[in-house]
């Protein structure tokens, strides 16, 4: 690829920018009846969500909306070749996503087109600096990009589940003392937790409102909150709603469980900041060894080194 054909394209694509902006800057944009209508109706009360329906992210509802068929072609197979549907559904489920294994899959698709646009602009650019083109190195970049954007989503997800463990050790203890309080103030467990979903925010107490919210409508609390245990892949979190299931079930008292758990969650954030601070004492000792240590031993030997060979000249 030449230099003026490289010199076109850019041109094309700064111009066809350009026009865009242009055509979407405020004085040249129509004003819709909506923005024209939305002043004379701010008092008009919001609609219940509750009529609303699950919106989807925008790259995956655009993409849905022009490749639909494609997509869930993709996403089977993927499907079939990955397989661990199981372990794809618990993650989700762990998660808090509404999201089903088939969007799951039908994402993956996405992100590996996406991998492999890059991989093919990777390629064109290399090309056109090279002056030539090399079908081995485009087709494995191609194809690099492709699986590393498939599984790039799968490892988006477990890292997405691990802040979200992290944020729910994180926020336990002091969710685990409030509903200590409450119990021992004279609430009920129910209304406890009713008190420290209405008052708290985060993860955990978005589940235990989300356990609550179903009780609500008709599902036994027990039984809420069993789900809550089965879906979360922590030991401290399963423990603590089992404590919670048992002073439900039988009326033991709860207080001084909950406290004890809360201390033996603050007791594990310890060793783990202790096992951190220790692995990364080690990974300090890296560049002190590898960069520092050589440069000094250089400096105190340089002068003694230059004598011996002044001296054997």
């Amino acid at each position: 690829m030449s230099g003026g054909v490289l010199g076109m394209l850019l041109g094309l694509v700064a111009a066809s920018g350009l026009l865009l902006v242009c055509s979407y800057a405020p004085p040249f944009r129509q004003v819709r009846l909506v923005d024209r209508l939305a002043p004379y109706v701010t008092d008009a009360p919001a609609p219940s969500r509750l009529l609303g329906t699950a919106t989807e992210p925008g790259l995956l509802s655009a993409a849905r909306r022009v490749f639909g068929p494609a997509l869930a072609d993709g996403g089977r197979r993927v499907d079939k070749l990955l397989g661990g549907r199981i372990a794809v559904r618990r993650r989700l489920d762990a998660l808090g996503a509404d999201t089903t294994v088939e969007d799951f899959r039908v994402e993956q698709v996405v992100w590996g087109a996406l991998g492999l646009l890059a991989g093919a602009l990777l390629t064109v650019v290399g090309s056109a600096s090279a002056g030539s083109v090399n079908v081995l190195s485009a087709v494995l970049l191609c194809v690099a990009g492709l699986v590393g954007g498939v599984l790039g989503r799968d490892w988006w997800l477990t890292q997405q589940l691990q802040r979200r463990e992290e944020l729910l050790l994180a926020e336990f203890p002091v969710v685990a003392d409030l509903l200590a309080l409450a119990v021992t103030a004279g609430e009920s467990p129910t209304a406890a937790i009713a008190r420290v979903t209405r008052l708290s925010g985060g993860e955990l107490a978005g589940e235990l409102g989300s356990a609550l919210g179903r009780a609500r409508a008709g599902v036994p609390l027990v039984e809420a909150l069993q789900q809550l245990a089965d879906r979360t892949s922590l030991a401290a979190l399963a423990r603590f709603v089992d404590g919670l299931v048992v002073a439900i079930e039988r009326g033991t008292p709860l207080a001084e469980v909950l406290r004890a758990q809360a201390a033996d969650v603050r007791e594990a954030g310890k060793r783990r900041l202790l096992e951190a601070g220790g692995r990364k004492e080690i990974a300090m000792m890296v560049p002190v060894v590898f960069l520092v240590l050589p440069v000094t031993v250089l400096f105190a030997l340089f002068p003694g080194l230059i004598s011996i060979v002044s001296l054997a000249q």
